[in-house]
């Protein structure tokens, strides 16, 4: 069976071969619908980009060879500068047990303690279908850890949520090394005031906000999970709360929790968000109420301030992948923007439930697991002024003659909390709008050059042959007949 095989069939196989734990988790962890799950890039991108971001970790994938190629393509082009390991295999080694083994010997080869405080092994589709068994791997081999985890496409939903799988595999090592002794102290040193770690990839700004706005109650900023190197795990699992920003992190909750520390949703956005989270976040460490008040009214007038120096006017559709998509809506609202619809390819979770009824009690749709239909149909029926999705969405919204901009490039790259958030967005969001003059522009010059089909400049009209199109589509329909029949058989 190859990683083309449909998602049922790939299921069947991974419970046959005795890892249905590991989809039963993914589905309580994950869970989906309203439809199978949304259109993304393969997940195991996700978990992959948080390996390769860490100091003295390095990343074996084992996988079909064209999956491999595409994540290492991918992986580089998003600036990893490091080599991604690779284990190949056949149909022999891969039913006989020799891909197990050739794993096991190559992170012997590789744990040099010189070099690495982990060896990160990840399965992709098939291996794990076919129930390569990396929890029999070695616990570490010479001081250095051996971390393995699944990653199929068809059981984590997005590559936002595979970044969790990893996040909460390190955690779970790391809090079973905490409770077998003393582990190293992080290479920055430890703070003395109790620290909020905070659960998310954000905007470097970010953390250093939060930090300021933690200040004035004793508090402190603590390390950012995912980590950038494995000491930061010791360091987060010391925390004393846990601020769950993106609210998916549903393995990295479940480590925390087992570790007794509380965790806060929601995120110091906007007006309402930043007073509002303080005074959850003093609430969870017992700080006194003038103190909580001392950081609300250190940073909230500030905050009102950046949003009314950078109103914002005019319809917007919103839709991402990153987890965030909340936290931004929250902040265009604030910021007076017609905010119709939000669209996220995540789950509901408990920790995005008050960003949620804060939306839909102003108004606003907001959609979990949101398909591309979905979004399409947003952009299509409430025509925004500025549709901000992702990159099908973009192309859509362009396409129309709408402004419109990457969130993963252009939105959830840019600082969100406090006033330097509240004043960035703004701006970029305003610059977007006011170039609607432009995007008719560029419609009305390609207008009239074709789509689909008759795309481009034609001399003549282009020979179109619906009959082979109508013979091709029986074609396929048979063959899906076929493979429903054989499904029930």
């Amino acid at each position: 069976m190859g990683c083309h095989a449909p998602m049922q069939q790939m299921e069947a196989r991974t419970r046959a071969a005795g890892n249905g734990a590991v989809l039963d988790q993914f589905a309580r962890d994950y869970p989906r619908g309203p439809h199978d799950k949304p259109e993304s890039m393969c997940p195991a991108f996700g978990s992959l980009r948080v390996g390769l971001r860490m100091r003295r970790v390095a990343t074996v994938l084992s996988g079909s060879a064209c999956c491999v190629y595409g994540l290492s393509f991918v992986s580089h082009f998003y600036g990893a500068r490091r080599s991604v390991g690779y284990v190949p295999f056949n149909s022999e080694s891969l039913v006989t047990g020799k891909l197990f083994e050739d794993i096991r010997d190559a992170v012997h080869d590789m744990a040099d303690p010189a070099q690495y405080d982990a060896i990160v092994v990840t399965n992709l589709c098939v291996p794990t279908a076919s129930g390569v068994p990396l929890r029999l791997l070695p616990k570490d081999i010479n001081g250095v850890r051996i971390v393995g985890i699944d990653v199929p496409g068809f059981g984590v939903p997005t590559h936002a949520e595979a970044k969790d799988v990893l996040a909460g595999a390190m955690l779970n090592y790391a809090r079973q090394e905490v409770e077998a002794g003393p582990v190293p102290a992080p290479l920055a040193g430890r703070t003395d005031r109790p620290t909020v770690a905070l659960l998310g990839e954000m905007f470097p700004a970010d953390p250093m906000m939060i930090g300021a706005m933690l200040a004035p109650m004793g508090l402190a900023a603590g390390p950012v999970v995912p980590c950038r190197e494995w000491r930061e795990l010791y360091a987060a699992l010391d925390c004393g709360a846990v601020a769950a920003i993106h609210p998916f992190y549903a393995a990295a909750v479940r480590e925390f929790q087992a570790a007794g520390r509380p965790v806060i949703g929601s995120a110091p956005v906007g007006v309402e968000g930043t007073h509002d989270w303080l005074a959850a976040i003093g609430a969870a460490f017992n700080v006194a109420p003038e103190r909580i008040a001392a950081a609300q009214n250190a940073f909230v007038p500030a905050v009102r301030a950046a949003l009314a120096g950078a109103p914002v006017k005019g319809r917007i559709t919103l839709s991402g992948y990153e987890g965030s998509e909340l936290l931004v809506a929250r902040l265009l609202v604030e910021s007076g923007a017609d905010l119709a619809y939000v669209g996220t390819a995540c789950a509901a979770s408990k920790w995005s439930a008050a960003d949620r009824d804060w939306l839909e009690a102003r108004g606003v749709v907001v959609k979990f697991r949101a398909s591309l239909a979905d979004d399409l149909a947003a952009v299509d029926g409430l025509e925004p002024d500025l549709a901000i999705g992702t990159t099908p969405v973009v192309q859509h919204a362009k396409q129309k003659g709408i402004p419109s901009l990457y969130f993963t490039n252009l939105i959830s790259a840019r600082p969100l909390m406090g006033p330097a958030g509240a004043g960035s967005l703004g701006e970029v969001v305003n610059a977007a709008i006011n170039g609607k003059a432009r995007m008719d522009m560029m419609r009305d010059f390609f207008d009239g050059v074709g789509t689909g089909d008759t795309a481009g400049i034609w001399e003549g009209s282009p020979n179109l042959r619906p009959d082979f199109r109508a013979q091709h589509q029986k074609k396929l329909d048979k063959a899906a007949r076929a493979a429903k029949a054989q499904e029930m058989i």
